[in-house]
């Protein structure tokens, strides 16, 4: 393939992943924005083969080979509840593999700018890796999930970012003289301790924000590996990730409340959203399925808030069948969506897909709050943090000054849930004990049947 072809494949290929990036911002068009993106980089791993002389190309083809099975297996096997991990773990080899590259291109260095940028991309390719591993461990619950802070911890960061700094200046000038291996592996060592350091303060709900800010890491790590391997299209993929991570980040951050600063460094002020993991007991105003079937089959309007014990309990297509019950009866009945319910964003839009769930039926935040006022009943289904009241009226509560959804404006609210242990930002929710609201404890899974089961015979 000659170059004018080379070239123009990936420019082709570059359309693609900025028209799947376009198709991922809704989910009527994701599934298609997918597939763009799948297509632009099967086109673009292709132009490798047919434009450029590879040595060892059987451990290369073998290597996909496994690669693309074990993506398979993993993919079709992972639980939406565990999406997350999954992302922080691709997020983890992407920034580990330009890293690596870069390591094996500063030999072959041709300018100052090439260098500069390899250590660049040794430097964040090993602080996402080493990251991406402890946000994994935090959401596997393989470690603790609350922030790990120690007294001179700041200065102790501080003090390695300067090491760091100092470490790819050594290597910078060694490498223009003869090599810089050891050097260069000091680098890579003191990035890995700085991106362990980064992200054990963060604790709660703040660690899927770390790992969009991760992803932001590891596509800048990749744009910086095309700059040293003269890759426009490196180039190009890794700026779209890194922009729209960082976009994400920022959005993700803006719908708790907060500050991006803040979800980084406030453990070390007591501003992490990780509150306290004891479960109260105070009195509450419970009901059995029957009570709150009847509740619902009476209704005029009711709105349904999911979140993650949804997905714990894939009672997805539950409640899906719940609603065209409801909806028989003649109740108007739709999903309040909240940026960051479950554990990132669009968690639940996909859930509920799998479902056959229609998109009009998702209402947005803005949308969802302005309807709870003339609603009956808010069937709040595994939430907890989303519709905290105390978001809004506790100034000493981690989360206060998030956007909730305003179930507690609703006439009615039932919960649904395992027990009475607090969210995932681990602080109360006072609107348990509100005198309009009844808990339906259990599985949603199985609550959601036997509710279903008592409606029918209504």
């Amino acid at each position: 393939m000659s170059r004018d072809w080379s070239d123009l494949a990936y420019l082709v290929a570059a359309v693609c992943f900025i028209l799947a990036l376009k198709g991922l911002s809704g989910p009527k068009t994701a599934r298609a924005g997918n597939l763009i993106g799948a297509a632009g980089a099967v086109l673009a791993v292709g132009v490798v083969f047919a434009a450029e002389d590879l040595d060892h190309l059987v451990p290369i083809l073998a290597t996909i080979v496994v690669g693309a099975v074990v993506g398979t297996v993993v993919s079709r096997r992972v639980a939406m509840t565990a999406m997350p991990q999954l992302v922080a773990a691709f997020n983890g080899v992407g920034g580990a593999a330009a890293a690596l590259v870069a390591l094996l291109e500063m030999s072959d260095a041709g300018s100052k700018s090439t260098l500069v940028a390899a250590l660049f991309t040794v430097v964040l390719g090993s602080v996402s890796f080493a990251g991406s591993a402890v946000t994994f461990a935090k959401l596997q619950e393989l470690m603790t999930g609350r922030p790990i802070t120690f007294p001179g911890g700041p200065a102790l960061f501080a003090g390695l970012v300067v090491a760091d700094v100092l470490a790819c200046w050594w290597a910078y000038e060694e490498q223009l003289t003869h090599s810089a291996e050891l050097p260069a592996a000091l680098v890579v060592l003191v990035s890995l301790v700085i991106g362990v350091l980064f992200v054990l303060p963060v604790g709660g709900a703040d660690v899927p924000i770390v790992i969009s800010l991760l992803n932001a890491f590891t596509g800048l790590t990749v744009a910086a590996s095309g700059y040293v391997l003269g890759n426009t299209l490196l180039i190009v993929a890794g700026t779209l990730v890194g922009a729209s991570g960082t976009i994400l980040t920022r959005m993700m951050a803006a719908a708790m409340g907060r500050s991006v600063s803040s979800i980084l460094f406030g453990a070390f002020q007591g501003g992490s959203t990780a509150g306290s993991q004891e479960a109260s007991d105070r009195p509450v105003r419970s009901a059995q399925a029957e009570d709150v079937a009847v509740l619902l089959g009476y209704a005029r309007k009711v709105v349904i808030v999911p979140g993650y014990g949804l997905a714990v309990a894939q009672a997805q297509h539950t409640i899906h069948e719940l609603v065209e019950m409801l909806e028989a009866r003649g109740v108007d009945v739709s999903y309040g969506i909240h940026p960051v319910a479950g554990r990132m964003p669009g968690h639940m839009n996909v859930l509920l897909a799998e479902a056959s769930v229609p998109y009009e039926k998702l209402k947005e935040m803005d949308e969802a709050n302005s309807a709870f006022a003339q609603t009956d009943v808010a069937l709040v289904v595994g939430a907890n943090d989303v519709v905290n009241p105390a978001a809004k009226t506790d100034p000493g509560s981690p989360i206060y000054g998030m956007p909730i959804l305003s179930v507690d404006d609703a006439r009615a609210v039932v919960f649904l849930k395992r027990s009475m242990r607090p969210g995932f930002a681990g602080i109360e929710n006072e609107l348990l004990y509100d005198p309009r609201t009844t808990l339906l404890f259990g599985d949603a899974k199985d609550s959601l049947t036997k509710v279903l089961q008592a409606l029918k015979g209504l």
